[in-house]
């Protein structure tokens, strides 16, 4: 029977320890003039006279401030920022979805530029050897004529392809 002797022993640490528990409590006041009760400290900015109790091992919060220096409201801690609200998440989320839509919007406009340019210097080149191969060339004039080119209106044409060639094939 030395296990009922037992009993009361360990009911009454069991309710020390309890006890120790409880004693590891906050208490404090809030803005509204209502007690909280919390394991977790105030929030910050919490007055010092509106906290009613506080663990044992916890110390008042003191604030130093250098010598020659006036503590002022700048200078006391600033309470904790508030959770953002539902609304202010979805915002947000809606903000970054927007961001990634146009900088995708923006690769692809870069992507369709850089294929262009990439078509216009292998046009560019191909016309610059045709001009450049000596071989006679025609144009068509206003009436829908075949025309054979001279040799400054080829000249004129090189320098056009030349130009292209130089601002496209970078």
């Amino acid at each position: 029977m030395p296990c009922k002797a037992l009993r009361p022993a360990v009911l009454a640490l069991l309710c020390l320890a309890v006890a120790g528990a409880a004693q590891a409590q906050w208490k404090w006041r809030d803005a509204k003039g209502n007690v909280q009760y919390s394991d977790m400290p105030p929030p910050a900015g919490t007055p010092e006279k509106d906290i009613l109790q506080r663990p044992g091992n916890a110390r008042p919060l003191i604030i130093v401030t250098p010598p020659g220096t006036q503590a002022s409201a700048a200078s006391a801690p600033k309470p904790a920022a508030s959770m953002p609200t539902k609304a202010e998440l979805e915002t947000a989320a809606r903000q970054k979805k927007e961001q990634d839509g146009e900088a995708a919007r923006q690769k692809e406009e870069e992507r369709r530029v850089a294929a262009q340019r990439r078509d216009n210097c292998a046009r560019a080149q191909s016309n610059l050897r045709d001009l450049q191969s000596g071989t006679r060339l025609t144009r068509t004039n206003e009436k829908g004529e075949r025309v054979f080119m001279d040799e400054a209106q080829i000249a004129g044409e090189i320098g056009r392809a030349r130009d292209v060639i130089t601002s496209e094939c970078k």
